[in-house]
């Protein structure tokens, strides 16, 4: 049992998906075909679709894919059934998928969602960061920018950059940027096409899937006394040699790794 959880955990996170969906679906309608065989009860159309999607829910977990994708599988059957209900036409359902591939772009392949970070966490990296010498930051998986964006203004001398693959987000950094006049300079690009030997410091805020790719990479290119950054999400291969827990409230911790 053990070892097909670990062959079916290794299969891409999107067939997964697609398993778990169907398998719910599946489990709640023989669910619903045994209730009618006992006892006279017609379930709505509103309550099979939670039904599927809470049971969608607990699949996922234990088939132990990252958290995030609970509320998905919870609200996925749910959403369909919800826009049926208002005969809407087809080409707003092309419309939503387009806008999702924008933002979410190659989530499925990169265990990656769109994580955005906050100012408790903005406000933990300045302490980290060189003072009073020039260095050269990355955020990678830049999102819309914040990061690097809060911190170009307290540390004029230094070089900011952030990579983010999903089209929709570096578009909106990018003319973010434009409209400060910004230096900061964003790339559209996966961050394990780059070469990290060229930043000081490499800011993360990935998942748990990526964050052994992301550590290899690091330990191979970046250089010796340069600074590996991560939120909320350690890499299992060495201790950090910061653990920063942020404000009271704030969900994350910040790990850190000298080179």
């Amino acid at each position: 049992m053990g070892e097909d959880l670990r062959v079916m955990t290794r299969l891409p996170v999107s067939l997964q998906s697609l398993l778990v969906q169907c398998a719910a679906l599946l489990l709640v309608a023989l669910l619903a075909l045994l209730l009618r065989s006992l006892i006279p009860f017609q379930a709505a159309l509103w309550q099979f679709a939670l039904v599927q999607g809470a049971t969608a829910a607990v699949l996922s977990r234990l088939w132990r894919q990252p958290v995030w994708w609970l509320p998905l599988h919870f609200g996925f059957f749910p959403v369909i059934v919800l826009a049926q209900q208002f005969s809407l036409p087809a080409w707003i359902y092309l419309a939503a998928f387009l806008l999702l591939v924008l933002f979410y772009w190659s989530s499925f392949r990169t265990q990656v969602p769109l994580y955005l970070s906050d100012r408790k966490a903005w406000d933990a990296i300045i302490p980290l960061l060189p003072q009073a010498t020039p260095f050269r930051f990355i955020d990678i998986g830049s999102g819309f920018g914040d990061v690097p964006f809060y911190l170009e203004s307290r540390f004029p001398q230094a070089q900011f950059s952030g990579t983010e693959i999903a089209p929709a987000p570096w578009l909106i950094s990018w003319v973010r940027s434009w409209i400060r006049h910004s230096r900061v300079r964003f790339l559209r690009r996966d961050y394990a096409a780059l070469d990290l030997a060229g930043y000081d410091v490499v800011f993360a805020f990935l998942s748990p899937a990526a964050m052994p790719q992301l550590w290899q990479q690091a330990q191979s290119q970046m250089r010796q006394g340069s600074l590996l950054i991560s939120l909320s999400f350690e890499a299992q291969a060495r201790q950090p040699d910061l653990v920063i827990p942020l404000a009271e409230g704030a969900r994350h911790t910040l790990y850190a790794w000298r080179m």
